[in-house]
């Protein structure tokens, strides 16, 4: 091995085993021959200590040659519990791996020459122990192959035998993760704990593989830190992981915070906590946005886009004036019934305008007939007409009373036209036991808490936010983006008055998004949070399969480089879409490798004693390569990736396999919960098709009422919370 950094050499025969074979028949010689050296005792003890040190060098050089060739084919086994991840105050623990060089570059090449073939391909011992498992599929034998217990009995006796068995079988198959472990067994010896330093994650962090590959684990790993460490954590699930669900709440259990854990899941209304997207706002016009900004603006869509913007503005300003906080359900009501609304407020309103104003409109109204209805207010009622008689005589300065009123002016049917856009909306959000969610009620009856960011973020709250988009994906994307734009208007808040105004300076507390299938999040009122939010210690993680899936969600290119230039930190696991790898590769330097050139060659010499002549040289030349090029990222292994952070340090990743040790303290009664979320999770699977919500929640419960006695389920949850 060159110790210059021109050619380490490693895929080769392991020489320096040789060498130490022959320093210990030396010391061996040196002791049982010693006529033959003529050297004192002391002088052989010294010569047999120089020998020996020899031989450990030499041989620790070879077996490091045969642990590299090792690892080019299978690394090591790495599982680790959730109890066993490390948590840093100021750091986030990301797995193991190693600071990508110019030499694991050079490695990567060499390990693709034709001459390396040997060293990179399973032996042919191997390939016939897999031909043996399939051969003898479900025999004993192929227990043998596959490293699986040979004998099915329990009892330490039986687990020491497999134990041995196992350890006799020098072909155990790779584990089932694909890809080409060669990218990460150039740097194996390299490798250490990867951590982040937090002041470099406050820049974000866009997470991209395919499906698969490892990027729930990853998920679970950082949101895992992020609730041991204090932090407010949310996550955004548009489809439903049950087992990130069982994690956040699992891990919420263990740090003492299960008080502080929320979920709200559009596919358990009955269950679900409930929150109101246009429930609270800095400006009164924030409802009309977060509401018609799920319409599409684009063409000739833009102008009903507008139109319906306003209604909705007019709509929210005269119930914030009659003291009625606005909802979906309210929204909806109004649009299609504006004189409503319209009336209610005038009564409130009149007695101020005009001591006899009241009066006055009960007369216009005993005199309406169709003669003297004008043609806009044909099929009003006759109140709305005798409002507008008076309103015409007695002009009023009042700003909600105008919209109200250029509202009632329009003609009906026109009315219904312009607002059409919205309706099918409106309907999505509020209805069935959706709209109860959506549009929460304040009844003694309904113990289901409403969640509003300000609380809990004051609270160091964890929700978990299911937008069961699987099922529908219109009112999942509209949902999470008024979740979005309600979570924008907060930071604006932050930045202005601080963390709880009114109640005082608490301490800033690092609020952390994981955006989980960002693709079906992403959106404009999402793109704020990204560049604006950071000086209200917004953190966001996004998950997502490829950079097509921003772009087509966004419809624009140029959105979606906004998008994705707002995260400092990428990691990259296996892509299937070379465009999406080359968001890591793009920026990639370059670094010079060696490649060596044989050269031989033969001249003949006439009338010379020999007739010819022969050279044989090798050269090294300069090549210029990508530290990390497009298809060490596409042939990545399952649980691995490219990681770029801190600016322009990358390294190479690989995560953790899941363990659940640990995972039995949890009290007998969740576990029931889990396990029936599971099983609906693989009936989801199998099926294709949810169950029904209510009768998977009530089996649940009467697992658990069977399963325990009253007292014990008080003991474990408190008799209010039972």
């Amino acid at each position: 091995m060159s110790s210059y950094g021109y050619a380490e050499g490693l895929l080769r025969p392991a020489e320096e085993l040789l060498s130490s074979v022959m320093f210990g028949l030396a010391i061996v010689m040196l002791w049982v021959l010693p006529e033959l050296f003529l050297l004192p005792f002391w002088w052989r003890v010294v010569v047999t200590g120089l020998l020996f040190y020899c031989l450990m060098v030499r041989f620790k050089q070879g077996l490091d040659v045969l642990a590299y060739q090792k690892g080019l084919l299978q690394l090591p086994f790495w599982a680790m519990s959730s109890l066993d991840i490390p948590v840093y105050k100021n750091k986030l623990f990301l797995g193991k791996g190693f600071l990508v060089l110019p030499r694991h570059a050079q490695r990567l090449y060499d390990s693709r020459q034709i001459w390396a073939e040997r060293y990179v391909t399973p032996s042919k011992l191997y390939v016939f122990a897999r031909k043996m498992e399939a051969k003898y599929e479900g025999q004993w034998i192929e227990r043998f192959w596959t490293g699986a217990p040979v004998v099915k009995k329990a009892g330490r006796f039986y687990a020491l035998m497999n134990l041995f068995l196992n350890g006799l079988n020098p072909v155990k198959p790779l584990p089932p993760v694909g890809g080409d472990t060669r990218m990460h067994g150039v740097g194996i010896e390299d490798e250490t704990d990867c951590l982040l330093p937090m002041s470099a994650r406050a820049g974000h962090t866009l997470v991209l593989g395919t499906t698969g590959v490892g990027k729930t684990r990853l998920a679970e790993l950082i949101v895992t830190q992020d609730i041991r460490r204090g932090d407010v954590v949310f996550m955004f699930d548009p489809k439903g992981d049950a087992d990130m669900l069982m994690r956040m709440y699992i891990e919420a259990l263990r740090a003492g915070r299960e008080d502080e854990f929320y979920i709200v899941h559009l596919g358990y209304p009955d269950q679900s906590g409930r929150y109101s997207p246009v429930g609270r706002f800095g400006r009164i016009t924030e409802v009309a946005t977060r509401v018609a900004g799920q319409l599409d603006g684009g063409g000739n869509s833009a102008a009903f886009k507008q139109f319906a913007w306003r209604f909705v503005n007019i709509i929210a300003r005269a119930l914030d004036a009659l003291g009625r906080k606005p909802d979906m359900a309210s929204i909806q009501r109004y649009v299609t019934a504006i004189d409503e609304l319209y009336v209610s407020y005038c009564i409130k309103k009149l007695p101020d305008y005009h001591p006899k104003a009241v009066d006055l409109v009960a007369a216009f109204e005993s005199n309406v007939n169709d003669k003297n209805t004008p043609r806009h207010l044909q099929g009003r009622s006759k109140r709305v007409v005798a409002l507008e008689m008076y309103f015409g005589q007695y002009p009023i300065n009042d700003d909600v009373l105008a919209g109200l009123r250029s509202a009632i002016q329009y003609d009906k049917t026109y009315f219904d036209k312009i607002v059409a856009s919205l309706l099918p909306l409106l309907e999505k959000l509020g209805t069935g036991k959706t709209a109860e969610i959506i549009s929460p009620r304040h009844t003694p009856a309904d113990e289901r808490p409403v969640i509003d960011w300000r609380e809990v973020i004051m609270q160091g709250g964890i929700v978990y936010v299911g937008l069961d988009a699987l099922s529908d994906t219109t009112v999942a994307a509209a949902f999470g983006n008024s979740m979005f734009a309600d979570l924008c208007s907060l930071a604006g808040e932050i930045y202005k008055f601080g963390n709880a105004p009114g109640f005082g300076q608490f301490k800033p507390r690092n609020i952390m998004i994981h955006a989980d299938e960002f693709n079906e999040l992403i959106g404009d009122e999402f793109i704020p949070i990204l560049n604006k939010a950071r000086g209200a210690k917004f953190v966001v993680t996004a998950y997502t399969q490829t950079e097509s899936d921003i772009e087509a969600r966004l419809g624009s290119a140029a959105k979606a480089a906004q998008t994705k230039g707002n995260f400092n930190s990428l990691i990259c696991l296996r892509v299937r879409e070379q465009k999406t790898a080359q968001i890591l590769t793009s920026r990639m330097a370059t670094v010079t490798i060696k490649d060596i050139i044989p050269d031989t060659g033969a001249t003949d010499n006439p009338g010379s004693d020999t007739g010819f002549r022969s050279t044989n040289k090798d050269t090294l030349q300069n090549k210029e390569v990508l530290l990390i090029n497009d298809n060490d990222i596409t042939n990545l292994p399952i649980g691995q990736a490219y990681a770029e952070l801190e600016g322009a340090k990358y390294w190479k990743l690989r995560f953790p396999l899941p363990s659940s040790v640990g995972d039995e303290a949890l009290p007998d009664s969740v576990q029931i919960l889990v396990d029936g979320m599971m099983e609906k999770t693989q009936a989801v699977k199998d099926t294709n098709e949810w169950l029904n919500e209510t009768q998977w929640f009530d089996r649940c419960i009467a697992n658990a009422k069977s399963a325990f006695s009253e007292e014990e389920l008080d003991t474990l949850f408190g008799q209010e919370n039972r």
